[in-house]
């Protein structure tokens, strides 16, 4: 750029110097973020056909983050009331919705009614509670063991696990459940306790209302019925205390379901009959003090025992249970209702008074609101 003849020497001098100082007013060397945006058409005449010139929009980080937090809110909100649908949506749960923590303590109330769907071969809990409960000895809790009576934590720990394998050994073993003798079971009580070594000779041998083995044990006549599939469901819990002569007495207080067809049955489609023999058992089992007690080393001795059956067979002993398919299914019950799924009582209440099994109260067999 030359000098403009209009403009003064004095004044010239006076313009540089400005610029080199960098006085406000005096043109700036443009940036070449600048030259590149200046060399973008502006929709002036002259640009190409179809040229669009465009300004990326800056994000609104507030706005973002609030729709964040809302789009959380609402998954957290769906997940609290529909834990069970949301687990579905990923393949977990069970097939009435997700399965249920431990039962560490009685329940206030029964179990929530289901959709009413039956089962089938390949989902046979389909519809009832049990859907929702353990599988086998994982359905069972067992608590944190503590020094008690004579034994110290280490020992009670083991007493707890001995009478969890005494329960597996004598309502889920494949084996008993197919009608064979339950030896593992039967190997961990006392044996010089001889009025239930008495009980447990008649109950194999001449089995009756007064010795019947289905208070301790979980048979069916494998030549009459077969279980479907290889699951047995479980809810409950094992407790104890110190008791008598400072034994540690544990209480089990378990409910097994057992999902059988005629074993006569072919096919095993859906069209299938399946019944659930539900089974609530309540066993109280004295580890003790082998000073005090004359005992075999790993054996407990039994304070009592007690069941309560549906679908099992109403005044029948046969040592087995014998649940009833079509016609008989329907006449099976008639007399006071009740939910064989409802833990929300303590044993004895639930299973009525009078009957060794509790399939009576004296006036009929008894009527499953639910299976």
């Amino acid at each position: 750029m030359g000098k403009d003849e209009s403009i003064s020497d004095k004044e010239w001098e006076r313009f540089l110097r400005d610029a080199e100082a960098g006085t406000p007013g005096a043109p700036e060397e443009p940036s070449a973020r600048a030259r590149s945006a200046a060399r973008l058409p502006r929709g002036e005449a002259g640009q190409p056909p179809g040229w669009r010139t465009y300004e990326p929009a800056r994000p609104r980080r507030g706005k973002g983050w609030y729709v964040l937090g809302l789009l959380l809110a609402v998954v957290l909100l769906v997940v609290a009331l529909m834990p069970g649908k949301v687990l579905g949506w990923f393949g977990a749960g069970g097939d009435d919705g997700t399965p249920l923590a431990a039962e560490s303590e009685r329940p206030g109330q029964p179990p929530a009614a289901g959709a009413g769907r039956r089962p089938t071969m390949d989902a046979p809990f389909k519809g009832s509670p049990a859907a929702q409960w353990g599988d086998g000895t994982a359905g069972i809790h067992v608590p944190e063991a503590r020094a008690t009576g004579w034994m110290s934590r280490d020992q009670v720990a083991h007493a707890l696990d001995r009478s969890r394998d005494f329960l597996a050994a004598s309502s889920l073993d494949p084996g008993v459940l197919g009608g064979d003798r339950p030896a593992k079971a039967i190997a961990l009580i006392n044996p010089r306790q001889a009025d239930v070594q008495d009980y447990l000779t008649a109950a194999f041998r001449t089995p009756s209302r007064e010795n019947d083995a289905r208070l301790l044990f979980s048979r069916f006549d494998k030549e009459k019925v077969r279980l479907v599939g290889h699951v047995v469901k479980t809810r409950g819990r094992l407790t104890f205390h110190e008791g008598r002569r400072g034994a540690v007495e544990v209480t089990a207080d378990v409910t097994y379901v057992y999902p059988v067809v005629r074993a006569g049955a072919g096919g095993g489609g859906d069209g299938e009959e399946i019944v659930r023999t539900i089974v609530r058992r309540e066993t109280v089992m004295s580890w003790d003090d082998p000073a005090k007690v004359v005992t075999e080393p790993g054996t407990f001795s039994l304070v009592s025992y007690k069941a309560d059956i549906t679908n099992g067979g109403c005044d029948t002993y046969t040592g087995y249970f014998t649940p009833p398919f079509g016609a008989d299914r329907a006449g099976s019950g008639n007399g006071t209702e009740v939910d064989p799924y409802d833990r929300s009582k303590p044993a004895d209440e639930a299973m009525g008074t009078g009957t060794g099994t509790g399939a009576t109260d004296g006036g009929g067999c008894r009527t499953a609101t639910r299976s």
